[in-house]
């Protein structure tokens, strides 16, 4: 039996510290309210999941969150070098497959983590495209740092640039079904998270038409 580990990167919810691009279309307040939304899923979707999970604060351990539950400060300069120790503490402790997911992802489910898992039976890498051309999910079974060095994070061609640099380096990997991870007011608009949720609407409606 392989040891498997989910790490999840979530941000402390703090006003004007969440989705800030969010942020510049309904505000603050409105972005906050977002992610305390997305932050729920997050953690209902992984607590009951049959994996050992770490989870990597950016600012703050919160101790009722996860409980139960290795918890840590996200160390590093970037969100590359953040992961990156993620994964390298991991790997470290024994762990043979590991997959990092963030806490944005409205549409993450447990049957997509452990797909995640099962396809590095067969791959060194596993991704989760995101529909903004980044990525929701990362998965390795031996320790790569490449796709977290010299990556351009937040721009539209992250993924496409991670996959040619493996694909030089005869890195085998595969990919998940794409999500939409809600960093925009566009991406907000276009998922099912808003269409199917009224309050969440009804709240940002009210925002924008002030």
């Amino acid at each position: 039996m392989s040891k498997e580990l989910l790490i999840v990167f979530v941000k402390n919810i703090k006003l004007g510290k969440v989705k800030t691009r969010l942020a510049s279309t309904i505000g603050n307040q409105g972005a906050f309210e977002i992610y305390k939304e997305l932050f729920k899923i997050t953690e209902k979707v992984t607590t009951n999941l049959p994996i050992e999970k770490r989870i990597y604060f950016s600012d703050t351990i919160i101790d009722h969150k996860w409980p139960n539950t290795f918890k840590a400060v996200q160390q590093g300069i970037d969100l590359g070098e953040r992961m990156k120790n993620a994964f390298l503490d991991g790997f470290r402790d024994g762990y043979d497959k590991i997959v990092l997911i963030g806490s944005d992802l409205p549409e993450i489910s447990e049957e997509i983590i452990l797909e995640s898992f099962k396809k590095l039976d067969h791959h060194e890498s596993v991704f989760g495209p995101a529909d903004d051309g980044g990525y929701y999910l990362i998965g390795q079974f031996k320790m790569n740092k490449a796709p977290f060095e010299n990556k351009p994070w937040s721009t539209s061609n992250l993924l496409k640039i991670t996959l040619e640099e493996l694909t030089t380096n005869n890195c085998s990997f595969t990919l998940l079904q794409s999500l939409n991870d809600i960093d925009t007011f566009e991406d907000l608009i276009a998922s099912d998270f808003y269409k199917n949720n009224p309050h969440i609407q009804k709240m940002t409606e009210q925002i924008v038409n002030q």
